[in-house]
């Protein structure tokens, strides 16, 4: 790997990192620079979910006063995260490649429509819940569905999960971000056991992209607190918006 690989992948390490803990959806930098450093897409793909670990790291502590709070909505996903991101994994390394890829854009653009509608999902949702009793169901649901879909393909989550959190668990966008944070790790830590097991990690690249992501991790979650929440629903949407035209301009290339 040459001196300019090494750049690419150290500024998009922090980059990807930064952008997670801010909205969700930089691993849609390192994954693209992986490929450009000579990695063919499966190898790509786990290498980017393992070296991204750190980045989820250094999200969720700096979202530690945020997270304190809402311990409650973290238990209820916890292991609906953890069969969800199992299942995730175990088809990428089943399942033929590129099986999954045409559905990764209809996810992140479905995100980017939940986060526009935000604000009214959010009412919504607590009109519902004010109006009922007894245990939610819909978070955990739709948390194990998302993370399925991180577990095979990082890119995309935390936008994907933003959206989710926005429809079925209304807070403020913040607390949720936080959360968000914290799901996102869970899926990236059984990433990293399953693919540093069984599939073809380049731990060349990792050593460079791990430490990067969590510097970016710690630097965007120290930002994503001190932005309006309005500002932050916007990177949201636009972010949303650009990586599903990437992904669909990939499909087709």
């Amino acid at each position: 790997m040459g001196i300019w690989e090494i750049l690419l992948l150290a500024v998009a390490g922090i980059l990807g990192g930064s952008i997670n803990a801010i909205a969700g959806g930089g691993s849609l930098v390192t994954f693209p620079a992986l490929m450009a450093a000579g990695m063919p897409p499966l190898q790509a793909n786990v290498t980017n979910s393992v070296g991204q670990w750190p980045g989820y790291v250094g999200g969720v502590v700096g979202f530690r006063e945020e997270l304190r709070p809402q311990q409650h909505r973290l238990r209820q996903v916890i292991v609906a995260a953890i069969i969800g991101s199992i299942t995730g994994t175990v088809l990428l390394l089943s399942l033929p490649p590129g099986a999954f890829d045409a559905v990764v854009p209809v996810l992140v653009l479905l995100a980017a429509v939940l986060t526009f509608f935000q604000p009214r999902l959010k009412e919504y949702a607590k009109a519902r819940q004010a109006a009922r009793s007894g245990p939610q169901w819909e978070l955990p649901v739709a948390v194990g569905i998302v993370t399925a879909y991180g577990g095979y393909f990082l890119g995309g989550l935390g936008v994907i999960l933003l959206g989710v959190l926005a429809a079925v668990s209304p807070d403020t966008l913040r607390r949720s971000n936080a959360l968000k944070s914290a799901i996102s790790l869970v899926t990236a830590t059984v990433a990293l056991v399953t693919y540093s097991l069984f599939a073809p990690v380049n731990w060349t690249a990792v050593a460079i992209t791990a430490p990067t992501a969590l510097i970016g991790g710690l630097l965007g979650a120290r930002l994503a607190t001190k932005i309006s929440e309005t500002l932050l629903r916007w990177v949201v949407i636009v972010l949303s918006l650009g990586v599903s035209i990437w992904l669909f301009i990939q499909l087709f290339v």
